[in-house]
């Protein structure tokens, strides 16, 4: 009789243990998706496209890797072509649609600054002065000097001419600054429906994932 019972009562634990079990398997099974659901999330934040950068300072993007490193042509480069995109302009390509679309090239929170000091290289607004043309001629890029983790001063050398219907040859004005540039961990420029050259080349030089924070005259000792 009470093996009986003994027998009857393992019999009816055995439905509820396998009920515990299954539903244990299921919650396991949830636990798991939910942690692969949150790797995945991690995997595609940690793994951005990543930017190669070539032996003559060109750089471009792949997968899947993302650093704050970069090479001193890279850097030097990517300073030398944003600051001759900015200071050069034409009829055709007027001092303000060259700014809107290069200034993508600026740290957000800098562009005032930056372009008070670009434009303001003499005593008149360049910008107001509406049949001159103008092009900056790059003397000497230092090599970059490393101020922190991914973030670099170099000095340049250079003059920016300004040519007008009264003065063809050209005035010269001295272009000698510290820039600072620092690296961004995903691209800042973009490109419109129909892109002009100039929003082309800002392009091709946000793939290098710079942006200039700071400018500053060669000689000033606090530029930071």
């Amino acid at each position: 009789m009470q093996l009986l019972k003994r027998e009857n009562n393992q019999k009816s634990i055995l439905p509820l243990f396998a009920v515990g079990t299954f539903g244990l398997h299921i919650l396991t099974l949830l636990l798991l998706m939910f942690h692969g659901s949150l790797l995945q999330q991690l995997s595609r934040r940690l793994t951005p496209q990543s930017l190669v950068q070539l032996a003559d300072g060109q750089a471009i993007t792949v997968d899947p890797n993302q650093n704050l490193e970069r090479y001193s042509e890279t850097i030097r480069r990517f300073v030398g072509q944003s600051m001759t995109l900015m200071l050069t302009w034409s009829k055709q390509q007027p001092p303000e649609t060259v700014w809107e679309i290069s200034s993508e090239l600026l740290a957000a929170d800098a562009k005032q600054k930056i372009q008070s000091e670009i434009v303001n290289l003499n005593s008149g607004n360049q910008f107001e002065n509406r049949g001159a043309e103008s092009v900056l001629i790059v003397q000497r890029i230092s090599q970059p000097t490393k101020i922190a983790d991914g973030k670099w001063k170099v000095e340049m050398l250079a003059n920016q001419v300004i040519f007008s219907n009264s003065d063809r040859l050209g005035k010269s004005i001295p272009f000698n600054k510290q820039i600072l540039v620092q690296s961004t961990e995903t691209q800042t420029t973009s490109l419109p429906d129909l892109p002009l050259p100039w929003h082309l080349a800002t392009y091709r030089l946000g793939e290098a994932r710079l942006e200039i924070y700071n400018v500053c005259d060669i000689k000033a000792q606090n530029c930071s």
